[in-house]
């Protein structure tokens, strides 16, 4: 029993070693949470859009509530990704914004490949939505260049 013991034991260990070393050879190109990048993304399309963004059209954006928004804006002033004006006007910082253009372009790639594919341009856009943030790069270029390819045939 004792034997068994230590042979799981040493066998969680090899694998929590050979995870590490996966890990170290796979670059992370983010390394926030993925609700943190859809306000990002937001934040990014809203000022597309009005020029100025504010946390409660983020909210509405989003569906979710003023206090919900408040609460992550906050996070994410105080992680460096998004800055407060006085007049409480959201800014992108510019490691914010990289991550919020990397994600929207993810984004849209990723819509118009599905939507190449067939699937219905409102369920494209929900799964593309799901997909860009846990693609990897690899994969992401690929589908990107294949895109292009694509659209310089038509």
């Amino acid at each position: 029993m004792l034997y068994y013991l230590i042979s799981q034991i040493c066998a969680v260990r090899a694998a929590a070693r050979q995870l590490k070393t996966e890990q170290k050879r796979r670059p992370c190109t983010l390394k926030i949470q993925e609700s943190a990048e859809n306000y990002l993304e937001a934040i990014l399309v809203l000022m597309q859009k009005n020029g100025q963004v504010r946390s409660i059209d983020v909210a509405h954006y989003t569906g979710f509530s003023k206090p919900s928004i408040s609460r992550a804006v906050g996070l994410l002033r105080d992680n460096g990704y998004v800055s407060i004006d006085q007049n409480g006007l959201l800014g992108l910082t510019e490691s914010g914004l990289k991550i919020a253009e990397t994600i929207y372009e993810r984004h849209t790639v990723l819509t118009a490949f599905l939507t190449a594919l067939g699937v219905d341009s409102e369920v494209a856009a929900e799964d593309a939505c799901r997909i860009e943030h846990v693609i990897s790069q690899e994969s992401f270029e690929k589908i990107r260049a294949h895109v292009r390819e694509m659209n310089e045939h038509l």
